[in-house]
């Protein structure tokens, strides 16, 4: 267990999580659409926000790290097949390679987890699914436009939860996005045909969390690692993760003065940082 008791070691350890973030270097991912992929791919996902000053919140994560970024560029990944969006620990744009991580969470959904709604319509999301096939990629606003035509089951509001429904269970997939209007058609249709669709086990899940937030943050608690994941099984497989990599001394831990202990990578600390 390494101390840092001193301020110097504890600005470097703040530089650490700006570097492992994108954020010492000018363009550490390069420029234009190009450097927004490569963002992401090392960041891990960015959470979509409605929260806008200047610009969506989401949109700031690309424009500090990618010169000439531009925000239909994240439509743009998206249409590419390069991003999906799903759940995260809330919604959010995550690299197409890291597609099968989002399988245990649409599994369990599936099969009864409560993730909005407790009793999702399962007639109503037979319905819709079987317009999606016979018909195509259907907007949201299309539920919200029929709602005025009178069109009996085509209530927007039960519509809407078993288009949401549908979507966390992993049958549909945004396939296009005007602003905070989502496209949605059929998982097959829009995934890529070379991803990797295969369930992770638990070890191979741990291993990809705990990776993951080392890459893009530099350093991480064992708490923040299951952040809002409620699956008992994962957390233990990741608690396991660390406690063997700790004995191989792979990973190390900082504590702060405060008392707050976090992993890193064994040497980051003495690492060479962008200046």
């Amino acid at each position: 267990m390494i101390e840092i008791k001193r301020p110097q070691t504890l600005a470097r350890l703040r530089r650490l999580a700006l570097s492992a973030q994108g954020l010492l270097q000018a363009r550490p991912y390069g420029r234009g659409l190009s450097g927004a992929r490569k963002a992401i791919n090392h960041i891990g996902y960015v959470q979509v926000d409605t929260i806008s000053v200047v610009e969506r919140a989401h949109h700031h994560v690309f424009y500090a790290r990618v010169p000439h970024f531009k925000p239909d560029m994240t439509n743009q990944m998206l249409l590419n097949g390069d991003i999906f969006e799903y759940w995260t620990h809330a919604a959010a744009l995550l690299p197409i390679a890291d597609f099968r991580f989002s399988l245990p969470y649409k599994h369990a959904i599936k099969n009864g987890r409560t993730h909005w709604y407790k009793n999702p319509d399962k007639k109503l999301m037979g319905e819709l699914l079987a317009r999606v096939r016979s018909d195509g990629p259907i907007r949201s606003r299309d539920i919200e436009a029929n709602t005025a035509k009178g069109d009996g089951w085509w209530d927007w509001k039960p519509a809407k939860k078993a288009l949401e429904q549908l979507y966390m269970e992993g049958d549909l997939m945004v396939c296009d996005r005007e602003g905070f209007q989502k496209t949605y058609d059929l998982t097959e249709r829009v995934l890529p045909s070379h991803v990797n669709v295969q369930m992770p086990s638990m070890e191979e899940f741990a291993e990809h969390l705990v990776d993951q937030q080392l890459r893009c943050h530099g350093l991480a608690s064992l708490k923040g690692l299951t952040y809002q994941r409620r699956n008992t099984e994962l957390r233990k497989a990741v608690k396991a993760l660390i406690d063997d990599r700790l004995a191989q001394r792979t990973l190390e831990q900082v504590r702060l003065s405060r008392g707050e202990v976090f992993l890193l990578e064994a040497g980051a600390l003495e690492r060479p940082l962008p200046r």
